[in-house]
């Protein structure tokens, strides 16, 4: 009965650190997840930027051309 209890013991303390390593290994997902959803909106935003500038430049050479050749 002593060795029953003994091994319950044991088995019983594997089992309360193993929920202790879930939730570190949660907390780290989601910082993870934190870190690559701001990196991901930092180039998206800055993509964005460029495309914006670039969209204007051409609008405005197309209309030089058409008030170019309007004259």
């Amino acid at each position: 009965m002593k060795k029953l209890l003994f091994v319950l013991a044991i088995g019983a303390a594997f089992a309360a650190c193993n929920n202790a390593a879930e939730t570190t290994t949660e907390a780290t997902a989601d910082s993870a997840v934190k870190a690559v959803d701001s990196a991901v909106t930092a180039t998206v935003d800055s993509a964005k930027a460029v495309i914006d500038s670039t969209a204007s430049a051409v609008v405005d050479s197309a209309k030089a051309k058409v008030d170019s050749l309007k004259k």
